[in-house]
């Protein structure tokens, strides 16, 4: 029983990371096909998939073919109710399913102005209102989810959860635009970019050179602050 997963660039990719995520930390079997979102082949690529448009996509081992995200989730988490995709606490996981929502369907400022890229830190980069307005909400529901369940490890609700796989690109803009936010909520997105999956996950984005590098900014740079996988 094995998934088709089909993903963008994983350097910018963000709505990819989420599909992968949700499949790689839970140890679900997947195959991962790469859509040419930056080589000119998307809806070539995607086509076997109609009517899904956009990455990521799920095929699942009988055919019926997932969009979106959070359909993605669910339907994974109703197939493998034993994975641990959401809290086992019913008020744990009723409200990582808000914050999921939550990042689903909102926060456009950031991700217009920040679009999620893992090559470098850009250094001076100054958000605007908007852009800050959202990541107080964000340090909001984090507070909030950690109230909710009393967590005092790195994660959410405890355990690691789909809660992580959404926010795993926010923590990646914060990290990759040296976003100004509270030190738990820097030390939440450490975490994200040490844990092993997410650093797999970029080591594989790097093996793919661009030129010119999508999104630039005309800013200083640094180094990413964690190594790849060995």
């Amino acid at each position: 029983m094995t998934y088709d997963l089909y993903i963008g660039d994983r350097t910018f990719s963000s709505w990819s990371l989420r599909g992968w995520l949700m499949l790689e930390k839970f140890g679900l079997p997947y195959r991962a096909h790469l859509v040419g979102l930056y080589s000119g082949t998307m809806a070539q690529d995607l086509a076997p998939l109609a009517p899904a448009r956009l990455v990521p996509a799920l095929r699942l081992p009988d055919g019926t073919v997932v969009g979106e995200t959070l359909a993605m989730a669910e339907t994974l988490a109703e197939r493998h109710p034993d994975a641990g995709l959401w809290p086992a606490d019913p008020a744990a996981r009723a409200t990582a399913r808000w914050l999921c929502a939550a990042m689903a369907s909102g926060f456009g400022a950031l991700r217009g102005a920040c679009p999620m890229q893992l090559q470098h830190v850009w250094e001076g980069f100054d958000p605007d209102a908007d852009t800050r307005q959202d990541l107080e909400r964000i340090e909001d529901l984090w507070r909030h989810a950690r109230s909710q369940s009393r967590s005092a490890g790195p994660w959410l609700f405890g355990a690691y959860s789909l809660a992580e796989v959404f926010y795993a690109p926010v923590a990646a803009r914060i990290v990759g635009y040296d976003l100004p936010v509270s030190a738990d909520a820097r030390a939440y997105c450490d975490a994200t970019i040490h844990d092993p999956a997410f650093k797999t996950w970029r080591a594989a984005g790097l093996e793919t050179a661009y030129e010119p590098f999508p999104y630039e900014l005309g800013l200083p740079k640094r180094d990413w602050p964690v190594a790849t996988a060995a």
